[in-house]
């Protein structure tokens, strides 16, 4: 064996895995701490995009400051309990960070995917939300839209 193949193995792979509040992003993250919890070369960044309403959407800019406190709030219970979960089923805590994205958002695949090219990860992981076929239709799907525009990168989707 050549040492340049051996240090190649050495390098952590860097997993985005992208959750919201929901009961299904509560699965991808205990799948994802079934599956590599425990296993050394892997890095492991949880984002949560909260996408940042219009500026229209509220009467005042005091309603939508707050609502975007509570939004924060709410999203780093979530990440800590999610950080939690992944360093009690067996990562490195230095190798499990939090990003809370809140920006004006195309979708929010559109952030994730944009997440993963800044950071360079190898592979997204995504919960199905389970929406009917005429909802897809209609409002599109957070994670089809991660499948077919994801590059460079594997695609994990959760049910």
């Amino acid at each position: 064996m050549r040492t340049e193949t051996l240090g190649s193995f050495n390098k952590d792979r860097h997993i985005l895995v992208a959750v919201d509040n929901s009961k299904n992003a509560e699965r991808v993250i205990l799948y994802v701490a079934d599956v590599l919890g425990g296993v050394s070369g892997f890095y492991v960044t949880i984002l949560t995009v909260i996408p940042e309403p219009p500026a229209d959407y509220f009467e005042t800019d005091t309603e939508r400051n707050s609502w975007i406190e509570e939004q924060k709030s709410e999203a780093t219970r979530m990440l800590d309990k999610y950080r939690r979960i992944l360093i009690q089923s067996g990562f490195v805590e230095e190798k499990v960070e939090t990003i809370m994205d809140i920006r004006k958002c195309p979708s929010v695949a559109d952030c994730i995917i944009d997440v993963q090219q800044k950071l360079k990860c190898c592979t997204i992981v995504v919960g199905r939300r389970g929406v009917s076929k005429q909802e897809e239709f209609l409002f599109g799907s957070t994670s089809s839209k991660i499948v077919r525009s994801g590059k460079n990168c594997a695609v994990w989707v959760i049910e």
